[in-house]
């Protein structure tokens, strides 16, 4: 590739991460529902028309948002298990690394869980989406191996994968009750910060490796 093309190519990619760097500002302030592509546009100082240049629409724009997204939890999540030496401690730490990036990027959560919704709706799957939710999903499957490699996980355990896709479930379940429904367990006498670290010793004594295993 030459420098001019390789310049150029550089400037597109430039201009693309500002588009989504303020589609996710507005995503933050606003929800997602509120942004549009008109919006977009204003927030990042450039012309409508220059936003479908690099997007056909604001479901291309939450893709971009969603790939970005997954990505990010992907680092979060090898961070979480490399603190670790125990499997079992490192599927434990992912896990409050997944809570703790709702908390603290909650459009991003929410980016996801359309996509996830998306896909379940039976839309078409968007390529690089699902590979880099593969990608966060290897991180996972591996701390399980680990674990079992070491002891600290059951082996009965045959599948990893889905046993994988179970902690998922149980997680983001987790994360939307105590996100969506705070006044109704508080009404029961549970606070969220009980809740989470109840269910986390739970999941843990599932998951351990009993005496004799």
């Amino acid at each position: 590739m030459s420098y001019v093309a390789l310049r150029r190519e550089e400037e597109k990619e430039r201009r693309r991460a500002e588009i989504v760097d303020a589609a996710e500002e507005l995503y933050a302030k606003v929800g997602w529902e509120a942004v549009t592509m008109d919006r977009v546009a204003r927030t990042a100082r450039l012309s409508r028309a220059l936003i479908y240049v690099y997007f056909r629409d604001k479901n291309d724009l939450l893709l971009a948002i969603t790939e970005r997204a997954l990505a990010e939890l992907r680092e979060k999540f090898i961070a979480a298990a490399a603190a670790h030496p125990l499997g079992l401690d490192q599927v434990q730490a992912i896990g409050r690394a997944y809570v703790l990036f709702q908390q603290q990027t909650p459009y991003r959560f929410d980016a996801c869980s359309r996509f996830h919704a998306h896909q379940a709706a039976g839309q078409p799957t968007d390529d690089a989406c699902a590979a880099a939710g593969d990608a966060v999903i290897a991180v996972i499957v591996q701390a399980l191996v680990q674990g079992q490699a070491d002891g600290s996980i059951r082996k009965d355990l045959e599948n990893p994968v889905q046993v994988c896709v179970m902690l998922w479930a149980f997680t983001h379940g987790l994360i939307q009750v105590g996100t969506n429904k705070t006044q109704e367990i508080a009404r029961l006498g549970v606070e969220v910060p009980q809740l989470m670290e109840g269910s986390f010793s739970m999941l843990r004594y599932m998951l351990a490796a009993k005496p004799g295993q």
